[in-house]
């Protein structure tokens, strides 16, 4: 590995790029950590932080290494801020239009993932890491020494990278995890790289909380799976909250997002360990396909709620068996087994799916309120979610 200089606008220029993911990653951090409600106006405070980030489209930097793009945008329809839901009712969680608004707001998390990586690689093309180096830097956000390592071919996942680059806490190189905060691998033809990223090694000042979070986008430009491009992100670990605070708080996700023309597909699943509707039942997957169109601004999904030790496969399981309505029937049934149709009714509202959005949110379950929605509809018929069980183990490591 070659080491050399780095100037000290170019440094400072690091810093600031990590300084602003670390204060983007502190609001993913009370995501998981207070209730429902503080979720979705951290998400709120979330969007609005975002505005103050965003710079021009990609920075023109002769001779940089760093890749233009290892994220996609998932359209408003299907991720944007959950406290906007249009009419969404705010005591009976039992709701189909909630079932459907928590899952925009677990998209939303999945969404702000690939942003961070969109936001890191612009910061880095602007401060010209152009070639293999290695520098050490002070970090704003904790005060402690941070190496940045930019090498070339190194290997991870069974392949050889055009190159790699790896931020670790100095003091922590011995630790187990070898201090590391992040690493990117990356190449150029075709577009393609792996993204993770740990929390507690970037910034120790809030190091009880996200000791074990880890966070990993992988992205592909090749044109696989009939899309133009794709990513998958993964997140695990995450702090356990307390039932009462927040029972419906997220330990882990991973989501597939694919773009083809104007249409993105998604499909996944978050794990909610302390989810619980009417019965004793805890631990719930919300196991999810979906698909929007940004000209159209609409957007389709279906959604089930297998248990999270559900180890199965398919759409005919995930999304049929254990649609919102079979879940939600049979725990009301379970409980109040001579409930009358019109109780019944009542808290199955809007549980047909698949469910309708627009950017104001969620619409209606069950028919389609418009012909736009239509080649939406077909799209996610192909779809499937992951194995509920390998999400609720999911490990995310360093290479």
């Amino acid at each position: 590995m070659l080491g050399c200089a780095i100037s000290e606008t170019n440094k400072s220029g690091i810093k600031k790029a990590i300084h602003n993911y670390s204060q983007k990653l502190e609001i993913m951090k009370k995501l998981s950590i207070y209730s429902f409600a503080f979720f979705l106006l951290a998400v709120l405070f979330f969007t609005a932080c975002e505005n103050t980030f965003e710079g021009p489209d990609d920075p023109v930097v002769e001779g940089t290494i760093i890749p233009e793009q290892l994220s996609i945008d998932i359209p408003e329809a299907l991720s944007q801020d959950a406290t906007i839901l249009k009419g969404a009712p705010v005591v009976d969680t039992l709701k189909g239009r909630e079932i459907y608004g928590h899952l925009r707001f677990f998209i939303h998390m999945g969404d702000h993932g690939g942003r961070m990586v969109k936001h890191i690689i612009y910061a880095l093309r602007r401060y010209n890491i152009d070639q293999v180096k290695t520098v050490t830097y002070e970090s704003e956000d904790d005060g402690r020494i941070k190496n940045l390592v930019v090498v070339e071919g190194p290997e991870f996942d069974g392949r050889i990278w055009e190159y790699g680059l790896t931020i670790t806490d100095a003091e922590s190189e011995g630790n187990p995890d070898g201090g590391k905060a992040m690493q990117i691998f990356w190449n150029s033809h075709p577009k393609e790289g792996v993204t993770m990223i740990k929390p507690y090694n970037l910034d120790r000042t809030n190091e009880g909380r996200m000791a074990e979070a880890m966070f990993r986008i992988d992205y592909s430009g090749a044109g696989e799976m009939g899309y133009d491009h794709h990513m998958i992100v993964s997140i695990a670990d995450l702090p356990s909250v307390d039932p009462l605070l927040a029972p419906f708080s997220m330990d882990g996700m991973k989501m597939f997002v694919g773009k083809k023309g104007d249409y993105v597909d998604v499909y996944g699943n978050s794990s909610h360990p302390n989810a619980k509707f009417l019965t004793e039942k805890v631990g719930y997957n919300w196991a999810f396909v979906a698909s929007g169109s940004e000209t159209e601004d609409a957007a389709v999904a279906e959604v089930g709620l297998p248990l999270s030790t559900l180890d199965a496969e398919g759409r005919s399981v995930l999304l049929e068996e254990y649609s919102i309505h079979n879940v939600l029937y049979n725990e009301v049934k379970t409980i109040w087994p001579y409930a009358s149709e019109e109780i019944l009714e009542a808290w199955l509202t809007n549980t047909e799916a698949p469910g309708f959005f627009d950017k104001g949110g969620f619409i209606q379950g069950g028919e389609a309120p418009a012909p736009e929605f239509l080649p939406l509809v077909d799209r996610i018929l192909g779809l499937a979610p992951y194995n509920p069980k390998s999400i609720a183990n999911l490990e995310i490591n360093f290479n």
